[in-house]
């Protein structure tokens, strides 16, 4: 994204924050919503569905490994 677009895209939300500041309500589910942001970029491993079924679909191609046993589970792991 280029830096005016970026300007434009930032110039547009406190246009919007501006039109709904006086409703109290609109002003706090903003503000969770912003959160909920702040949390979806603080934490890499989230993914769309779509992305979690590529995922699996692209394991299912690759090589796999199936344990009789916990305990043969335990072995390998630690062997890693």
């Amino acid at each position: 994204m280029t830096a005016v677009q970026l300007n434009a895209m930032n110039t547009e939300l406190w246009q919007s924050i501006g039109a709904i500041a006086d409703s109290e309500p609109l002003m706090k589910r903003l503000t969770r919503y912003a959160k909920k942001l702040v949390k979806e970029k603080e934490d890499p491993t989230l993914m769309t569905k779509e992305e979690f079924m590529a995922m699996l679909d692209e394991a299912e191609k690759g090589p796999s490994k199936r344990f009789d046993s916990v305990e043969e589970l335990d072995k390998y792991i630690r062997s890693l």
